[in-house]
């Protein structure tokens, strides 16, 4: 296998990342806080490294092979996530490398699960460093689903090869210009977000670093409180709104852009998103005025905001749902799977996976019915392939049999089975807070053995490539070409 073109995207990476660390470094000189050092330091070294690693690759092919392609996507995850945590490791914080490491690989697969407290004290540059690396890692992940996933066929995206074509030609006439048209618009979206919330009542510091993390649905807050600090309705409103503007397909955006307002809602993703989100809104709304006498607006506040976050991936909390009951908690803990739409920063099993096995499911139904009918899935007006439906239900399979596997060495750890099951959920889907007092939405991943926090930290990265980006690497096949 020719490495050269992988050590030559990895080298731009790299340097743009280093670049990026300069953000966090001026923020820290312009208080004077000693971090910035940190931050040049690790700048100059990140540079250095990608940049030399670019030049003495800058001859190599820019056409990759599947192979070439599975191998980059899992190098750039893993050495984002390395670099990135650098300025953790050696910040005055008193991180591990281990912790250093797993609050990268969260931030950088948007996952947001932290083992930080002390947010509210911490310097400038560190929580805008947590912010910008899952911004970035949001529209890296936006672009991934466009671009690579639909060409390696990875749990069913190759769905979305010919819509994206098809769509693309409508849009702009290159991938290329699409990746730097969708790049354009996630920034426009993420600064409406911090002009709205600076105009509720955020610190501008507070409005930008809380944008980041919520186009990018990564949950990452400046406070130990997360939203919840800031006690306003309207924040929380404004949240919502933009964590579900970053759940769906942003190809969809740029065709309202360019003239077709009702794209969003012709999508079928995007009704299944929100009657999946409303019913479970309107059914635990319900449930807390019914049963816990809670007043009916401050149920549904807190309901739609904290629902909103898991189904989305976010992370965010105003609340310990914990507290709220056993139904409530079956619930959060079964709706942090479904995630959002396919092209979006979200995370989960993804609504077309569920609407392509719901089709799978009716057909089987209605030819048991109507055994010599002609009975076919379709999506999105469109037949499914048979090969689409293989791929959803072998990701389903090794979705579930991840779950199973990471919760029960979690457990050998030591954990409970609550938090060993909701860790486990919770890195595989890239939410961020689990179930229990230990990783709920009231504490952190702090106290998990080292080991744990590595095999979690395999976990986001599994969950974020879609599973069998990683997966396909074990084959020894693979490796003999």
């Amino acid at each position: 296998m020719d490495l050269r073109p992988l050590l030559l995207v990895v080298g731009f990476l790299l340097t743009t990342l280093g670049l990026a660390m300069l953000i966090p470094a001026a923020a820290d000189l312009a208080i004077g806080h000693e971090d910035w050092q940190v931050f040049l330091a690790a700048a100059l070294s990140t540079s250095f490294i990608g940049g030399s690693l670019a030049i003495t690759n800058r001859g190599a092919s820019q056409a990759l092979n599947a192979r070439q392609a599975f191998l980059l996507i899992v190098m750039a995850w893993l050495v984002i996530a390395l670099f990135g945590s650098l300025p953790f490791f050696y910040a005055d914080l008193g991180l591990s490398f281990t912790d250093a490491f797993f609050e990268a690989m969260s931030g950088v697969t948007t996952t947001g699960s932290t083992v930080m407290t002390g947010l509210d004290d911490a310097p400038p540059g560190i929580l805008l460093w947590r912010s910008l690396l899952q911004w970035m890692g949001g529209i890296g992940i936006i672009v991934m689903a466009v671009a690579v996933l639909p060409m390696l066929q990875i749990g069913g995206m190759q769905l979305f090869r010919l819509e994206s074509s098809d769509t693309s030609e409508k849009i702009l006439p290159r991938a290329a210009q699409i990746s730097g048209a969708l790049m354009m618009l996630y920034a426009a979206i993420t600064a409406i977000c911090a002009v709205s919330l600076w105009a509720a009542g955020m610190s501008l510091f507070d409005a930008v670093a809380h944008s980041m993390t919520t186009v990018a649905t990564g949950g990452y807050s400046t406070s130990d409180g997360s939203i919840a600090n800031f006690d306003s309705a309207l924040i929380d409103s404004i949240v919502i709104l933009f964590m579900v503007i970053g759940s769906l397909p942003f190809v969809l955006y740029l065709q309202v852009l360019r003239g077709r307002p009702m794209a969003l809602w012709r999508d079928s993703q995007v009704r299944w998103f929100f009657s999946i989100a409303l019913s479970a809104i309107a059914g635990l709304t319900l449930y807390r005025t019914l049963r816990a006498d809670t007043p009916f607006l401050e149920a549904l506040r807190e309901v739609s905001f904290n629902l909103v976050s898991i189904v989305t991936g976010t992370g965010y909390s105003t609340a310990d749902y914990n507290a709220w009951g056993g139904f409530a908690v079956g619930v959060f803990f079964l709706i942090m799977f479904v995630g959002g739409c396919a092209g979006s920063t979200s995370c989960g099993v993804k609504i077309f996976r569920i609407q392509v096995l719901y089709e799978n499911a009716q057909t089987r139904v209605r030819k048991l019915v109507q055994p010599h009918g002609v009975h076919m899935p379709h999506f999105n007006g469109k037949q499914i392939a048979p090969s689409v439906s293989d791929a959803v239900m072998n990701f389903f399979f090794l979705f579930f049999l991840c779950f199973i596997a990471l919760a029960l060495v979690l457990s050998a750890f030591g954990l409970d089975f609550i938090t060993a099951a909701s860790a486990a959920g919770t890195a595989l889907a890239n939410v961020g807070p689990g179930l229990g007092d230990v990783v709920g939405p009231a504490g952190t991943f702090q106290t998990l053995p080292d080991g744990a926090k590595w095999f979690m930290s395999l976990g986001m990265l599994l969950g974020r490539l879609e599973l069998l980006g990683v997966l396909v690497l074990l084959s020894p096949s693979f490796w003999r070409g």
